[in-house]
């Protein structure tokens, strides 16, 4: 994560469209994904999705997102998850995926949440919603008094070359990016070259203001 810079972050309930996705951002450089769980049976599509990766496109790490409770969690990693993303902090996730050595960014709003992640684990917390709890901004307020804290911003992060410096300049490790990579033409048009392409462009704008 903190390599590439980016983390995509994708749900789509047809295994051949998120086939298509996930081959599309691996040709353009990303080797770290986040599966988004939601709705009914995407874990079933995620444990396709995984298989697909192992075989087809080496190097890349395969992650769940928007998970919540300790029993779905236990699911991914069953499933292969390399990593377990959620939108909030919950004790008993942390204990499943350090009893498996599985890495777990919990969701964090504040300075005392992003303490207690540390304290149970977490060696990268996800801001979420970014933008709500203060963007840039509040990550700079943070790293003052915690330098050593890795944070991943959710929300509120687009392609845009002045976003992506002003967050790599406030000290994120990475940045997690959804809809603004992944719009609803490209899926609705299965534009999958021009997803590759942007891809290529994001990753070259990251690794520009990383630098």
């Amino acid at each position: 994560m903190q390599e590439t810079g980016v983390v995509p972050v994708f749900f789509n309930p047809d295994i051949e469209v998120s086939k298509s996705v996930l081959k599309a951002c691996y040709d353009g450089g990303i080797r770290v994904f986040e599966f988004v769980n939601r709705g009914d049976f995407a874990h079933e599509v995620f444990g396709e999705l995984n298989k697909y990766a192992l075989k087809e496109l080496p190097g890349m790490m395969l992650g769940a997102g928007s998970i919540v409770d300790e029993a779905t969690t236990a699911i991914y990693i069953q499933l292969g998850a390399n990593f377990i993303v959620s939108p909030l902090l919950n004790e008993n996730m942390a204990r499943i995926c350090n009893r498996r050595k599985i890495m777990w960014s919990p969701g964090c709003g504040t300075l005392s949440e992003i303490g207690k992640a540390e304290e149970l684990g977490a060696e990268l917390v996800k801001i979420f919603p970014a933008s709500e709890v203060g963007g840039p901004s509040f990550v700079k307020a943070v790293k003052a008094p915690s330098p050593w804290t890795n944070i991943m911003p959710t929300g509120g992060v687009d392609l845009n070359r002045e976003n992506l410096k002003a967050w790599f300049d406030a000290g994120v490790t990475c940045v997690g990016m959804g809809s603004k990579l992944f719009t609803k033409e490209i899926i609705a048009n299965k534009d999958y070259k021009f997803l590759e392409q942007r891809t290529k462009e994001l990753m070259g704008t990251v690794g520009e203001v990383k630098s």
